[in-house]
């Protein structure tokens, strides 16, 4: 295993991108059950409130934002010899498995408070993780195509996690389980692999240390991104793209088994089309981006996501052979569009680099992270939409057509407005792959000469300590 600073070396073997990428698995598994089952969970498996489940979730993924850009700051400032990111990969990991446990022990007497409690203790270990492995990768593949390889696996792996916890209830159904033991069954899967993943990452995995040229900053220097047209530009791209997605999961069982007439078996299925195109959508995006350039291959997969999102109402309800290839297209477009962003906020975090002299990879996922979050806050309140037009989202309820109808439109355009805008963010963006490499030659250049001048204080008597 290389030590945590060492520099960063040319680019990685698949298979040491593959088990760098496997951290994902647990991360992108958790993510589908907390947008998909877990809300459904609780309101219709444990009883709770449906207006309960959706202002916790809600207030519990906006009040988790500025723990997040802590995190981020924190993470970009830690100096270990275990490495930057690396430790709060490892500390992360019991944390977000703790948060696990406590959705376990979530029953019919439990409140609001105790229900929010439970989420914010779980999103603070998930935040831990996944960003810590977000800005990992970021530094792990410095250049615009290794970075685009990286996020791809990075991605397709995810995809197999989540993949993984839509198979496991279908396959509990066939057992004779009910739809809460599925779940229930969902979360053990994921609290079992993240150790057995984190561990494979931190054992296999180098992590280079960016050096950084200005020794002392404060709270200030970060509201300097925020001026930044770039990195504005991502972070609106980054909440609408994942509003879209983000919207319809929320909503995806309620309106494929009341709507669209499909059983929780079906519905899982056609979710597990959607998830398992990533396979194909992750890669095809990544490859397209170091062809055309990573936000063109972002607005073409927007496009086509609403595209295939239209067509959607209009297919027979109940027809599972005719919804099954939208869906994989949807779904392959959907992960595309992830894959882009995360290797445009590397590319970002270097331009600012470039511009202010050290390390902002942690604080830029941060913000990303947290526009994720508003975005899925937003997307929660949806639960509270419906429950005060009159949709039962108990086991046996009967909804009205007006209820039903209601749900159509949220299911729809939500996502499908909201994804627009997101590719339309990019327009006019110039950080291209030949102004990409040069920054990166600058920054290389700049980099040798801060290392070579301690050496050369030594020589000359003069003081020259350069802090990293």
């Amino acid at each position: 295993m290389t030590k945590g600073n060492s520099a960063a070396p040319g680019a990685l073997s698949m298979v040491s991108v593959l088990a760098f990428a496997s951290a994902s698995i647990p991360i992108q598994a958790l993510v589908l059950a907390i947008s998909v089952h877990l809300p459904r969970y609780f309101a219709s498996h444990i009883g709770l409130d449906l207006a309960l489940v959706g202002a916790a979730f809600a207030m519990v993924r906006l009040i988790d934002i500025p723990i997040d850009v802590f995190l981020g700051t924190a993470m970009d400032r830690t100096r270990t010899r275990f490495g930057r990111y690396r430790v709060w990969l490892a500390l992360g990991a019991p944390v977000m498995m703790a948060g696990l446990w406590g959705v376990l022990q979530a029953g019919p007497s439990t409140s609001q408070l105790g229900l929010s409690g439970i989420l914010l203790f779980l999103y603070i270990g998930y935040s831990m993780v996944y960003l810590s492995h977000l800005a990992w990768g970021g530094v792990l593949g410095p250049t615009y195509e290794q970075r685009n390889r990286i996020f791809g696996a990075v991605i397709g792996l995810g995809v197999a996690g989540a993949v993984a916890v839509l198979v496991i209830p279908v396959i509990m159904q066939q057992l004779g389980h009910s739809d809460g033991e599925g779940v229930r069954a969902m979360v053990w899967f994921i609290i079992l692999a993240i150790p057995v993943t984190v561990a494979l990452v931190l054992a296999t995995t180098r992590e280079p240390i960016t050096p950084d040229h200005k020794a002392h900053f404060g709270v200030r220097d970060y509201l300097t991104l925020l001026k930044h047209g770039n990195v504005v530009r991502l972070l609106a791209a980054d909440l609408c793209a994942t509003l879209g997605p983000g919207w319809m999961a929320t909503l995806y069982l309620f309106y494929f088994k009341d709507s669209r007439g499909f059983d929780t078996a079906s519905a899982n299925v056609l979710l597990m089309i959607y998830i398992a195109a990533g396979f194909a959508g992750a890669p095809f995006t990544a490859w397209l981006g170091n062809r055309i350039g990573k936000h063109r291959s972002l607005m073409a997969a927007t496009t086509i996501y609403s595209l295939g999102l239209i067509v959607v109402p209009f297919l027979p309800a109940g027809q599972f052979l005719l919804f099954a290839p939208g869906m994989f297209i949807v779904g392959a477009m959907a992960a595309g569009t992830t894959v882009m962003i995360r290797a445009l906020t590397g590319d970002i975090a270097d331009e600012v680099r470039l511009q202010h002299g050290r390390e902002w990879m942690g604080l830029m996922y941060a913000l990303t992270i947290g526009t994720s979050k508003i975005a899925s806050g937003l997307s929660a309140l949806t639960f509270v939409l419906l429950a005060a037009i009159g949709y039962q989202a108990r086991e046996g309820a009967t909804n009205t057509p007006e209820a039903i109808q209601a749900l159509e439109l949220a299911y729809i355009v939500g996502p499908i407005f909201f994804v627009m805008v997101a590719g339309a963010c990019f327009i006019g963006y110039r950080l291209t792959p030949e102004r990409h490499a040069q920054i990166r030659r600058e920054l290389a250049e700049r980099d040798a000469l801060y290392a070579e001048a301690p050496a050369l204080g030594s020589l000359t008597g003069d003081d020259m300590i350069v802090k990293t």
